[in-house]
């Protein structure tokens, strides 16, 4: 009977953790759940709170008070006060981001409190902290801290008063098996829940921990991909993510900022006065009539390359289809194969500048704000940082646009800044999705699915597809404006999206992208293959007619977009040690044979190949 006794015992151990944390728990468990159930995406379509929550929560407390159980009691209670402080005071910050910003902690955000001063942040406490915003959810959080501090008096003066009071005594042996006996089932209980617990959000955790053993920002985005998505359902989780994806950005930066120091440039002959770079978002290139779609979707550029001042090039590709890894790889000097990372090598901009080229950076997508993605984090950090900013560009943007024609709008503004010399990059949000988002529906919508002959598709799927050729032809008559800025200048235009998109060509029947990591000649033909153009104006053709002529007789060779550095660099004259000809399209030492690395995984060519 002893013995058993204590097998009771010892099962009701397994409740102790809780037992004596009780408070802790409890609140714990209140705090976080209100974060779930308040803190779900306001932009996200029948958005809801993760369905895991609850479960997940009990499960992370549980072991944070087997943790805590381990300490001695005298130091328990001093061990609690910082995790309190620290537990409270994210989840006031997360909640008011939600509530001022409608969005939760971002690496963005705290990048931006990372850059904020004393005077800056006393401005900003006393604009936005009002009595709207206590009365809104932030509150709960409110409540719940003042409630746990009233319970934590009045449990130390109801402790003081039972010292002094004489209270009738039970037999302390029935007390003592009731107490066992109780604490065993609890313990049982306790046991069967974390085994569930475990069995239902064992996948979430090693997502967590895949993302948190990420050895750059890249990489940390490119997870994010991947399925299952990682979970991070608490305030601390965000923040723990946030601080980590701040720190591997940062280290991208201290080499960046090294490197920035070490452009050189030679000499310069600013070849083409005017060079402008438009890059443009999720751009599917069999959907652009340019290169042979049946929809009227690229009038205006079928209209240029007819009367011979726009070159479409016919087989160029993305080294991936991920907006920031493109960004990163077009930007750098450094190419898919070479040694190093990409932020070991210079950023093109910073060698024009250096050069004496006056450069322009208009985005519509790379302004940092509180609720940014990670996905644009990852591909701005290093555009927005402000001394790589100062080494890069004279003349930058300040605000996004809902629609492209806004970044055209904004050049006209700046325009007045250009020189003698200019490049100009113009990054636009294309066709990124929401595609009915991207053009003027009001004035805009000339395609409607009615039009489509297409018996494989629902109603539904017409109606994307319309929308996505509706932003392509808006797109056309972006770009075509952005031409006609430079007609009676000396300047060539270059064109090129980031990467392509899914967009019900086949199956499997979707939109968006895959992001699969077996890339087939089906998958690289939606999702890297993109259209490839350079305009020139009138007087470019007239002053460069052996230039004009290299860049027509180049419109057929492989490229991959890892290397247009190399081709700007040659437009604009521009004599360094980082210039490599093999890597510029038009030149006759051009490298044809090229492997192209997809995803640093997949060589496009030999897909082709195999496809043949």
């Amino acid at each position: 009977m002893l013995r058993r006794f204590n097998i009771f015992k010892w099962i009701g151990w397994l409740f102790a953790p809780i037992e004596r944390n009780g408070a802790f728990f409890v609140f714990m468990f209140i705090l976080g759940w209100v974060c779930t159930q308040v803190e779900i995406p306001l932009h996200v379509n029948n958005a809801e709170p993760y369905d895991l929550s609850a479960l997940e929560l009990f499960f992370d407390l549980y072991i944070v008070c087997t943790l805590l159980v381990l300490i001695p009691r005298k130091i328990r209670f001093w061990a609690r006060i910082p995790l309190y402080m620290l537990l409270y005071g994210v989840a006031i910050v997360d909640m008011y981001c939600y509530v001022r910003f409608e969005s939760t902690l971002t690496p963005t955000m705290l990048m931006l409190v990372g850059e904020t001063n004393s005077q800056e942040a006393g401005e900003f406490l006393s604009a936005y902290l009002d009595w709207d915003v206590l009365t809104s959810p932030l509150g709960y959080i409110l409540l719940i801290f003042l409630t746990h501090i009233l319970w934590t008096i009045t449990r130390m003066v109801m402790g003081h008063l039972k010292k002094r009071m004489i209270l009738p005594t039970l037999n302390p042996a029935v007390m003592s098996v009731t107490r066992t006996t109780v604490r065993c089932i609890l313990g049982i209980c306790t046991v069967l829940l974390m085994v569930h617990a475990w069995q239902e959000c064992q996948l979430n955790k090693e997502a967590i921990y895949r993302l948190m053993t990420k050895r750059s920002i890249g990489e940390v985005e490119h997870q994010l991909t991947q399925k299952p998505k990682a979970e991070l359902y608490l305030p601390v989780y965000r923040l723990a993510f946030s601080l980590y994806a701040n720190s591997l950005a940062s280290r991208q930066l201290e080499t960046l900022i090294t490197v920035k120091d070490r452009v050189s440039v030679d000499s310069c002959t600013y070849r083409v006065p005017n060079i402008v770079l438009v890059i443009g978002e999720s751009y599917n290139k069999h959907h652009s009539q340019l290169y042979g779609y049946n929809m009227p979707t690229t009038p205006r550029q079928l209209a240029m390359a007819e009367a011979g001042s726009l070159v479409p090039f016919s087989d160029v590709v993305a080294p991936w289809n991920l907006t920031s890894y493109v960004f990163k790889n077009v930007l750098s000097l450094h190419t898919v194969g070479d040694p190093g990372e990409w932020c070991d090598y210079p950023l093109f901009p910073e060698v024009f500048r250096k050069a004496g080229y006056h450069v322009t950076f208009i985005t519509n997508q790379f302004l940092p704000e509180a609720g940014e993605a990670v996905y644009d984090f990852s591909g701005g950090f290093f555009l927005n940082n402000p001394i790589l900013s100062k080494a890069q560009f004279d003349t930058r943007n300040e605000r996004l646009h809902r629609f492209d024609e806004g970044v055209l709008e904004e050049y006209k503004n700046l325009k007045k800044e250009d020189k003698a010399h200019n490049l100009i990059i113009l990054h636009l949000m294309g066709q990124h999705v929401m595609y009915k988002s991207r053009y003027p529906q009001w004035s805009r919508k000339h395609l409607l699915a009615p039009m489509y002959d297409r018996p494989d598709l629902t109603n539904k799927q017409k109606l994307i597809v319309a929308d996505y050729d509706n932003s392509v032809l808006y797109n056309d008559s972006i770009v075509a404006a952005v031409t006609q800025q430079f007609t009676d200048k000396e300047a060539v235009v270059i064109y090129m999206p980031d990467h392509g998109e899914e967009i019900y060509n086949g199956r499997p029947y979707m939109y968006g992208r895959m992001h699969s990591p077996d890339i087939d000649y089906r998958l690289a033909r939606e999702e890297f293959e993109i259209p490839f153009w350079i305009w020139g104006s009138l007087k470019y053709i007239e002053n460069h007619p052996y230039g004009w002529q290299a860049i027509q007789a180049a419109k057929d060779r492989p490229m991959m977009t890892d290397c247009l550095a190399h081709l700007l660099l040659y437009l604009g004259g521009i004599h360094t040690k980082d210039y490599r000809e093999k890597y510029n399209v038009i030149s006759p030492k051009y490298d044809m044979n090229r492997p192209r690395i997809l995803k640093g995984t997949t060589d496009y060519n030999k897909l082709k190949q195999r496809r043949r």
